[in-house]
């Protein structure tokens, strides 16, 4: 009796792991397109900052004619921060509807790993943060707001590296909530942080309980960084490390969720 002839390398029974864990930009191309089909998610993360930024119009022009321009730029780069974290939280968090449509247990028959399928998303939802700041930053200079051509570019691009934050952020709440009520807790809790976090108002001008508040918020880091080139001053490692260390609590957290709801394949 001839013995059985054993499985050949590669056979269905072994499943190799790609490069990268499955990271491609084939992949992202994907992920992108399917990104811009969504229309109003488009609008609101562009459209939205824009029409914010023209409502501190009146705050702007008394600043403006005391001579500061100083108001008129740091309102500017808290609103991009604002709108790159909306567009990176909105871009993450459209995994939600991909749970629902039963998408992410799919991926799990598929050698692509967790960590990959994370940072494509998170890739891509920064793409759309960078978009986001750089609509912001066009309506400030049409605006009249003025800085020095290296302070444009230095701010412009922390506040779009800071979006990795909020892009870990909602893929978290992507995995978190379902898809029928992410949004709604995300606008809510998205405003909270903005204002928490001095984005739109001066954190010494809150009242002396958020001020203690404010330091552990992740927009509050964010903040002060985008701005640390405009107005100088000493610089504090605290508010990197609060930018880190959320973005590894977000990005582990969103890994953890995604292999828990993966699990029953």
């Amino acid at each position: 009796m001839s013995a059985r002839p054993s499985a050949p390398a590669g056979s269905l029974g072994t499943r190799r792991t790609p490069p990268l864990g499955g990271f491609n930009l084939t992949l992202l191309a994907i992920e992108v397109r399917r990104l811009l089909r969504n229309r109003r998610t488009v609008v609101v993360t562009l459209v939205f900052p824009i029409v914010l930024f023209l409502l501190f119009g009146s705050h702007r022009r008394f600043a403006a004619a005391q001579g500061s321009q100083l108001t008129m730029a740091t309102t500017m780069i808290g609103v991009a921060v604002y709108g790159a974290m909306l567009a990176a939280t909105s871009g993450g968090a459209m995994v939600s509807i991909e749970r629902a449509l039963g998408w992410s247990r799919q991926l799990r028959l598929t050698p692509l790993r967790p960590a990959a399928y994370v940072s494509v998303k998170i890739a891509t939802a920064m793409l759309l943060g960078f978009v986001s700041v750089a609509a912001v930053y066009a309506a400030g200079a049409i605006d009249g707001v003025s800085m020095a051509p290296t302070t444009w570019v230095t701010t412009g691009i922390v506040a779009w590296a800071a979006s990795v934050v909020f892009a870990t952020f909602g893929l978290f709440m992507g995995y978190l909530l379902p898809a029928e009520n992410v949004m709604q807790v995300i606008g809510f809790v998205l405003g909270m942080l903005a204002v928490l976090g001095g984005l739109f108002t001066p954190v010494s001008s809150l009242p002396a309980a958020m001020q203690t508040v404010a330091p552990y918020m992740p927009t509050y880091g964010v903040a002060a960084i985008a701005r640390f080139p405009l107005v100088g001053g000493s610089f504090d490692p605290t508010w990197l490390a609060s930018m880190i260390g959320w973005t590894v609590v977000f990005a582990g957290g969103a890994v953890l969720l995604f292999r828990r709801d993966t699990r029953r394949v």
